[in-house]
C-alpha cells in the first residue's frame, strides 16, 4: 500500500504532478491517490482546477509555514486581499490569485525580488531587526531569507503589495509622521546607524521620507571634506538636470530638487510608487520582469523589445525605453543595469513605462575616496536605435552645454562636461543624423 511519505518522495523527484501520472507512478488506484493527497494536508500545494489541476511538494519556513498571504494597497490606501504565495520544494513558487491568473515561479516571484532589502537601505536592515537572526550582509541571503523579511519586517517596500499579514499589521499601525527639509541632516547622520526607511535599492547614500502628501527618496553627500564627496555633490545636482533633460523632451521622470544644508547636499526624488498619504501602485523593475519571464538580461533596449514582442508592453514603451537607453549612452550614464529601469503593473504579464529616475552621469563616479577618470565614448545608433538616436543626441548634447553653465557645479566638473560636449557635438557632425 503507497503511504503519503512515497507520494512526497516522488513529487520531490519529479516537481510537480497531475493525479493520474501519480496513480501511474505510485501505481495505485486514482481513489487511493485522492486519500493521500489529502492525508499530505500542507505538505502538498494544489496548482490549477478541474482535471488540469497539478501537485507539488511544499516548503516550510519556521514560524511562517508554507503559505503566506499577499495583500495590495491601492492608490485610495485601501487593503485588498491579492492571493497566496505558496512556497514549493526546490525553491519555486506558485502564486494563487484572488482575481487573474495564478502563476508558477521557478525562483522568486518578481515582486519579492524588487521588494527585498538591498543597497544603502539593506546594509543596515539586520541592525535594525536583529529579532529576524539573519546575516548582516545582504548579499549572504538565501531567496528563503528574503521572504523571511518580507513577511515579517516588509510594510514599506517598492509597489503596492504587502507579503504576509505580519507586515500588514505593521503597515495598518504606521502613523502618518511626516518630515520637513530642516530633518534631513538629521536623517542622513541617522541612515547610517539604521534608521528605518524603505527597501528602495542603490549604493548611494540616501533615506526615504514623507514631506506633506509627497513619499520622497532624499539622496545625499556628506558633509566632510575631498575631492570625492565634492564630486558626488555634483553628481547630485546633474541627476536633477537629466531628469529635468528628459521631461523637456516629452518623456516621464521623476520630479526632483535639491538643496544644501549644514554642509550636505540633498536631492529629493518623489516616488512614483507611492500616491498621497498611504496609496501606492504596483511595480517592477525591468531586471525583475526579465528574470520571470524571459531571460534576457541584455541592455534596456535588448530587453524591452523581447518585451513587447511577447505583449508585454507597448510599442510606445519599447521605443521610449530605447530612446532612454541611448540618451542615458550618451550622458555618460554607465549605470544602465535591469534595476534602473521600471514598469507600472497593469495585471498579469502587463506593464506600463514608468517614469525616469536614476538618470546622471555614472562615468564620474568616484571609487571610494579617489577620483576615476575615465574617457567618454558616445556610440552611433544601430539598427534598432535608428529611429530614436538624432533626438537622443541632440537632447545629450544640449545637457552637457547645459552643465557647463551650472553654476552649482564644480569648476573642474564643468571643464569636463565642456570636453564632453564637445566630443559629441563632433561625433554628431559625423554622423549627419
Amino acid at each position: 500500500m503507497a503511504t503519503v511519505e512515497q507520494l512526497l518522495a516522488v513529487l520531490g523527484r519529479r516537481g510537480d504532478a497531475q493525479a493520474s501520472e501519480l496513480a501511474t507512478w505510485l501505481q495505485v488506484s486514482r481513489p487511493t491517490v485522492t486519500r493521500l493527497l489529502a492525508a499530505a494536508g500542507d505538505q502538498l500545494c494544489r496548482m490549477g482546477k478541474g482535471p488540469a489541476t497539478r501537485y507539488a511538494r511544499t516548503r516550510p519556513l519556521p514560524s511562517l509555514g508554507t503559505r503566506l498571504s499577499l495583500h495590495r494597497i491601492d492608490e485610495a490606501g485601501a487593503v485588498h486581499p491579492d492571493g497566496e504565495l505558496h512556497l514549493l520544494a526546490g525553491g519555486r513558487h506558485w502564486l494563487e490569485r484572488v482575481k487573474g491568473e495564478s502563476e508558477l515561479f521557478e525562483e522568486q516571484p518578481p515582486f519579492a525580488a524588487d521588494m527585498s532589502p538591498q543597497g544603502y537601505a539593506g546594509r543596515t536592515f539586520s541592525l535594525r531587526y536583529p529579532e529576524l537572526a539573519l546575516s548582516q550582509r545582504v548579499a549572504d541571503w538565501t531567496e528563503d531569507d528574503c521572504l523571511v523579511a518580507l513577511a515579517l519586517r516588509g510594510e514599506d517596500c517598492v509597489g503596492d503589495l504587502i507579503l504576509g499579514d505580519e507586515s500588514l499589521d505593521r503597515y495598518l499601525a504606521t502613523p502618518d509622521t511626516h518630515s520637513t527639509p530642516d530633518d534631513y541632516p538629521r536623517l542622513a547622520r541617522a541612515s547610517g546607524q539604521g534608521h528605518p526607511g524603505s527597501s528602495v535599492g542603490g549604493e548611494h547614500p540616501k533615506f526615504a521620507t514623507r514631506v506633506k502628501d509627497r513619499h520622497v527618496i532624499v539622496k545625499f553627500a556628506g558633509n566632510d571634506e575631498g575631492a570625492a564627496v565634492s564630486r558626488w555633490k555634483d553628481l547630485l545636482v546633474t541627476e536633477h538636470l537629466a531628469l529635468e533633460a528628459i521631461r523637456d523632451a516629452g518623456h516621464a521622470a521623476a520630479p526632483t530638487r535639491w538643496l544644501d544644508a549644514e554642509g550636505y547636499r540633498f536631492l529629493e526624488v518623489e516616488r512614483f510608487d507611492r500616491v498621497g498619504l498611504r496609496g501606492r501602485r504596483g511595480l517592477l523593475s525591468l531586471g525583475a520582469i526579465d528574470n520571470a519571464y524571459l531571460g534576457v538580461r541584455g541592455t534596456w533596449t535588448q530587453a524591452t523589445l523581447k518585451l513587447h514582442e511577447a505583449r508585454f508592453v507597448s510599442e510606445e514603451d519599447a521605443r521610449q525605453s530605447r530612446w532612454l537607453d541611448v540618451f542615458g549612452q550618451l550622458i555618460g550614464n554607465t549605470d544602465r543595469h535591469p534595476g534602473n529601469l521600471a514598469f507600472f503593473t497593469e495585471g498579469p504579464k502587463r506593464f506600463r513605462l514608468a517614469p525616469a529616475y536614476d538618470m546622471l552621469p555614472m562615468m564620474f563616479a568616484p571609487v571610494g575616496t579617489n577620483l576615476v577618470e575615465r574617457e567618454y565614448t558616445p556610440q552611433p545608433p544601430n539598427a534598432t536605435t535608428l529611429d530614436v538616436w538624432p533626438d537622443a543626441a541632440r537632447r545629450a548634447l544640449a545637457y552637457w552645454e547645459r552643465l557647463t553653465q551650472e553654476p552649482a557645479l564644480s569648476a573642474h566638473f564643468r571643464e569636463r562636461c565642456a570636453a564632453c560636449a564637445e566630443s559629441l557635438r563632433a561625433f554628431i557632425q559625423t554622423r549627419r543624423l
